[in-house]
């Protein structure tokens, strides 16, 4: 059986149609068999609202803190509308090259294709790697958060350190992670829109609850810190906001598509962003509205008050259980490109997916990943100051400024078109944005360095 013959199906004995034989035997094995291409755009959407609609949501309400309420909903309302744009504008330039014979499965494929290898190998490849690992930690770190809190409603004294929450978080990712292929977590996926949902309306009714009862604190909306602490508080802000828009993985998603894949990924991106206007919009402002320039890193946390449950400890319970469960398919979902990279150099495409010689590679690479990424976490409990760094140095540029490019690079628009200098103007915009976000992410890493500690049990 040759390597064509494992491509459809998750079952390794079920047989290619013809017309895409030719095509998946030159194809090598992290995109054979990570990056299988038989997906519908339903599938498509489940993979864009798990990557996207995370629980970085619920950190929305903080960044409004930087931004008030007019700032705010601005930054919130122009990241909705330039990511939709920008992921579009690669859809399409994805689908010309398709149509040209030449399927781009991988982020640094088209890079290497439209701005020359150079850009691949040494700027996109490593970037995208980068934030998407950096997703990995962070979801096990959040995880393991998550699930502290749980632990605590229970025993408030309890002694059990955050580092274990997370090992544990830790194991049950390790489990999903042996999933063998991007199409595969369709059905995960599609749970995990549910739960994105779920966790919403649960932290929007708990705001519009605390916020509505004597309990409540007292709003303050005014926003605080002398002149530089509100400029980098500004764009610290733009990168939480970007970076909860963020994806990375676009071209990875598409690659899941079946053939011909015009037109699927904007139904997908529809189905997305109809979940990504009512989740963040919801959380954001109710929990601005709800607990003002008090508002939390993670807004469940604005729940307890020196261990005093605003709401009723079942209704905490429930809304971090949700969060813990779609947390652990986003952190799947990004851990596809290490997959797929894994894949390429360990397994063999001219044996089956789940011959011996490629499952026992599969599951001690995949292994050790979530056991680094776990490690880390775990090691660095701080590691959100770091992911704010790499929002700015990643999210925003893979995803605001290169689609713009890649899109002017391969369609020419004429000078004199309005497309053309909006392009330019998004990706000046939002070049300076980065550069400017990712200085004041150091610099509140600086500030926050006397805090840093190893395992610390936060």
């Amino acid at each position: 059986m040759g390597p064509a013959e494992v491509q459809e199906g998750d079952d390794a004995g079920e047989v290619v149609p013809p017309w895409l034989d030719h095509h998946q035997k030159e194809l090598d094995a992290g995109a054979l068999f990570v990056l299988k291409s038989k997906g519908s755009w339903l599938h498509c959407g489940y993979h864009l609202t798990t990557s996207i609609v995370g629980p970085a949501l619920l950190s929305l309400p903080y960044a409004f803190t930087f931004l008030g309420w007019g700032g705010g909903i601005i930054c919130l309302v122009v990241g909705a509308l330039v990511t939709f744009y920008s992921y579009n504008l690669i859809s399409l330039v994805l689908e010309h090259h398709a149509q040209m014979g030449n399927r781009h499965l991988r982020f640094r494929d088209m890079a290497h294709d439209i701005m020359g290898p150079r850009w691949g190998k040494f700027y996109v490849g490593p970037i995208q790697f980068m934030v998407c690992y950096g997703a990995v930690v962070a979801c096990t770190l959040l995880g393991g958060e998550c699930s502290k809190t749980i632990y605590l409603l229970s025993k408030p004294d309890g002694t059990t350190k955050l580092y274990e929450f997370i090992i544990i978080f830790g194991c049950l990712m390790l489990v999903l992670a042996q999933v063998p292929s991007f199409h595969s977590l369709r059905h995960i996926n599609m749970v995990s829109l549910v739960l994105s949902l779920l966790y919403s309306a649960c932290a929007t009714g708990g705001s519009i609850y605390i916020g509505l009862s004597s309990e409540g604190t007292e709003k303050d909306y005014s926003l605080a810190g002398d002149t530089p602490t509100r400029i980098f508080g500004f764009f610290n802000a733009i990168a939480i906001i970007a970076t909860t828009y963020g994806n990375g993985i676009i071209p990875e998603i598409q690659a899941t598509l079946a053939p011909p894949v015009k037109g699927k990924m904007f139904k997908g991106l529809c189905m997305c962003y109809a979940v990504v206007v009512v989740t963040y919009f919801s959380v954001a402002i109710s929990g601005y509205w709800a607990f003002g320039n008090q508002a939390e890193g993670l807004l469940l946390s604005n729940f307890l008050v020196d261990g005093k449950a605003l709401v009723p400890k079942w209704f905490i319970l429930m809304t971090n259980m949700f969060a813990i469960l779609q947390l652990s398919a986003v952190g799947v979902v990004y851990l596809q490109p290490t997959n797929e990279v894994l894949e390429k150099t360990f397994a063999d495409p001219m044996c089956t997916q789940f011959s011996v010689r490629n499952v026992i590679p599969r599951l001690i690479s995949r292994s050790i990943s979530i056991i680094v990424a776990t490690t880390l976490a775990a090691m660095l409990p701080f590691f959100g100051d770091i992911n704010s760094l790499f929002g700015a140095f990643g999210f925003l540029p893979l995803d605001f400024v290169l689609p713009v490019i890649f899109y002017n690079l391969t369609f020419k628009p004429s000078r004199r078109s309005s497309i053309f200098w909006l392009n330019i103007t998004i990706a000046v915009v939002f070049s300076t944005v980065a550069v400017i976000a990712a200085v004041a992410a150091v610099r509140q890493i600086a500030l926050d360095a006397d805090t840093y500690q190893l395992f610390a049990n936060l």
